[in-house]
């Protein structure tokens, strides 16, 4: 099987999951779990079962590694890497800024990496070896040479540990960077980054079917990602995404 047709499995199922979830944005929604500073949906399971379903019929000996669950041999060679919903926050408020996004690893390398934001009918898609498009334009991290021009993206998480990490550094980035944003979506702030929107995405701690597609991309679009295990939570990560250009102060 070659990259192509993975490429065309990622496309078609993220831009199915995508047209099932504009369907259903704004309408009533059941809510499986109400946390502190989470909400997870019951349309979540079913947008990860419309994606799976569309994997698994092309590929079946492939692994499904994705936020609403497991299936197949996780020591499967190739892995699809699953958010169904990264933003469920902002769709269960009927703000329009989330995405779907699939990626594939074969032997702990990431090759195919697809970001879709159905609102504004956006599709990112990248794959080894090939330049990173967004709706098949080719893409580049910002070209912007210092801090004090650059807008940053910066993720505080889901615990009172990562919150109180992460706001000494929102409070430093919105006194040193042009502009400072929070904006719900890993994977888009990533796919932003790739683009040249952002000039950097910082959080302390994401999955990695946050950021998998989104690591691709920001590498091929001549950006740079340094991302971390969390110490002490497995499956958890810190993340710096950035074009590269300038120093982030961060140590």
């Amino acid at each position: 099987m070659t990259l192509d047709a993975y490429l065309q499995t990622a496309l078609d199922a993220a831009q199915a999951a995508g047209g099932f979830l504009r369907a259903n944005f704004g309408k009533p929604l059941h809510v499986d779990e109400n946390l502190a500073h989470d909400i997870k949906l019951e349309l979540d399971k079913r947008t990860q079962a419309l994606i799976e379903s569309i994997i698994l019929d092309r590929h079946p000996d492939h692994a499904i590694y994705g936020e609403e669950g497991l299936r197949g041999d996780q020591s499967a060679e190739h892995q699809w890497i699953i958010d169904p919903i990264d933003g469920t926050v902002n769709f269960f408020y009927n703000i329009p800024h989330f995405a779907v996004s699939i990626a594939l690893r074969k032997a702990g390398q990431i090759l195919i990496g697809v970001i879709y934001d159905p609102m504004r009918d956006e599709l990112w898609s990248v794959q080894h070896g090939s330049p990173a498009l967004l709706n098949g334009q080719p893409i580049a991290v910002s070209p912007r040479p210092t801090l004090s021009e650059a807008t940053i993206s910066v993720g505080v998480s889901k615990n009172i540990d990562t919150i109180n990490r992460g706001m000494p550094l929102f409070e430093k980035m919105v006194r040193n960077a042009k502009k400072c944003r929070m904006m719900g979506s890993a994977s888009l702030d990533i796919a932003y980054v790739a683009c040249g929107r952002l000039d950097a995405y910082i959080e302390n701690m994401i999955s990695l079917w946050d950021v998998a597609a989104g690591i691709l991309l920001v590498e091929t679009a001549g950006g740079r990602v340094d991302m971390q295990p969390h110490a002490s939570l497995p499956e958890k990560y810190s993340i710096v995404a950035s074009s590269g250009k300038f120093d982030l102060g961060l140590e």
